[in-house]
């Protein structure tokens, strides 16, 4: 898959399912690497 970006940059990937960042989070954007997982949620606590 090849995309190109408004710059003209082109990013290519060979991947068999690829995903497009929106978090702008990923260190390989504009492809998403799940960076937006890694983020902590706050647990409630308890009681």
């Amino acid at each position: 898959m090849e995309l190109v970006g408004a710059d003209g940059k082109t990013v290519v990937a060979d991947r068999f399912v690829v995903a497009v960042c929106t978090c702008r989070r990923s260190k390989r954007y504009p492809l998403c690497d799940t960076s937006h997982r890694k983020r902590v949620r706050d647990q409630p606590g308890p009681g």
